[in-house]
């Protein structure tokens, strides 16, 4: 017994000096301490999330800018990725409900660890996750959302990319009374955070004229019936309506006023509600419709740039169908996180990110769009151009507006 515990003690004393004491984990003196993991990067993977209606009201939003997205980070991981990480993209569905969106959120910034937001659809559903995104540290990178509260208070984790709804309102009011001569301004909309922003730029702006606003009509954004508000709308007189929707209920809306023979009017909308399917409709309703834009939709036979044709006819082939704007605008968000993340190099942090955003003083899209960002200024856009329906199609006029 005595001797094979004294084999045992010799062959610990040889197994200690033969491989060594255990690894310290404290820092030696002069040595720098390692890096602290940073969330939702590896060294072969950056995790990023988005949350957007793939089933819901505004799902041609939705699917639009999440096929946007997926087309370019997939284009970027087949060319090997981001110094060498691949980009893996976290896709949750909210149906463009409050409850469903901080549902999501919690999953992609508890489970799935992203390293920021990319992209998230709605106005009301970024709004909803923003405070515990934040508190997080998780960036709001791009959102497919015109709200003032993406940029105001202005915040370090939060850039944006497309156009103010408020400001394009205001200033849509402001062309269409001096230019057009119209005398009351009106407003249709989503009863949510989106339709506040296009009811309360219409009524500051004709404040501000001195104007007396006609009526306005509130909806919720299934609604399907418009008969009674389009009525109530002519009614009182409006020559020019605000328009706070997006496709469904901008198709309905319009429809109502070509059946009633409502034709002395002006309906203007923004980005949110600009889309080829309005034009398209075979009845003609979408005849003279307007909308301000910061991008304007592209046709299969418009003139492109080589570069623009290649990704048009990708999107095509992959998806089945021609790309609208939302597509173009998941696109370029796709294009400038990418673009931040390289120029952020291989030690990447959030805040070396943002940074690297900020530094894009004239970023040009493919689609000829120049955004600017600064330390100061996250807003990226700061004009429209008008386009108008005409014989079924899209065109791009030359008004311009800036805010």
């Amino acid at each position: 017994m005595r001797r094979a515990i004294k084999v045992l003690f010799l062959f610990c004393i040889v197994a200690v000096a033969g491989c060594g004491a255990p690894e310290s984990t404290e820092t030696a003196p002069g040595e720098a301490p390692p890096p602290t993991p940073v969330v939702g990067v590896t060294d072969t993977e950056i995790v990023l999330g988005t949350h957007s209606d793939l089933t819901g009201p505004i799902a041609i939003w939705g699917v639009g800018v999440v096929n946007g997205l997926r087309m370019r980070f997939d284009a970027v991981n087949a060319a090997g990725g981001v110094h060498g990480r691949q980009i893996q993209l976290v896709v949750e569905d909210t149906g463009y409900q409050v409850p469903r969106a901080i549902s999501a959120a919690n999953k992609l910034i508890n489970r799935d660890k992203i390293f920021a937001m990319v992209g998230a659809v709605g106005t009301q559903t970024n709004n909803a996750v923003l405070d515990q995104q934040f508190r997080a540290g998780v960036p709001n990178l791009f959102p497919s959302s015109g709200s003032r509260d993406m940029v105001e208070p202005f915040r370090k984790l939060m850039i944006s990319q497309i156009g103010l709804y408020y400001e394009e309102i205001r200033a849509g009011v402001k062309y269409f009374v001096e230019e057009m001569g119209k005398t009351t301004p009106c407003a249709i909309y989503h009863d949510s955070d989106y339709g506040m922003e296009i009811l309360e730029g219409m009524q500051d702006q004709a404040a501000e004229m001195g104007l007396e606003v006609g009526d306005v009509s509130a909806h919720k954004p299934t609604e399907s019936e418009f008969t009674a508000a389009v009525l109530r709308l002519r009614n009182a007189g409006c020559d020019l309506v605000m328009m706070g929707t997006v496709h469904r209920d901008t198709i309905l809306i319009l429809e109502t006023a070509r059946k009633i023979g409502w034709k002395d009017v002006a309906f203007v909308g923004n980005e949110a509600a600009f889309g080829r399917v309005i034009a398209e409709q075979k009845s003609g309703s979408g005849e003279g419709y307007y909308a301000f834009a910061p991008v304007a939709i592209i046709y299969e036979d418009d003139e492109m740039s080589p570069e623009m044709r290649d990704w048009f006819d990708r999107y095509k082939e992959r998806f089945g169908e021609i790309p609208g704007l939302p597509a173009m605008v998941g696109k370029r968000a796709a294009d400038l996180t990418v673009l931040g993340l390289e120029m952020a190099g291989r030690d990447l942090t959030r805040e070396g990110l943002i940074e690297a955003l900020e530094s894009l003083t004239e970023y040009t899209d493919i689609f000829g769009n120049v955004l600017t960002f600064g330390p100061d200024d996250h807003k990226g856009v700061d004009s429209s151009t008008l386009s108008q329906v005409q014989n079924g199609r899209w065109v791009r006029l030359q008004t311009s507006i800036s805010y």
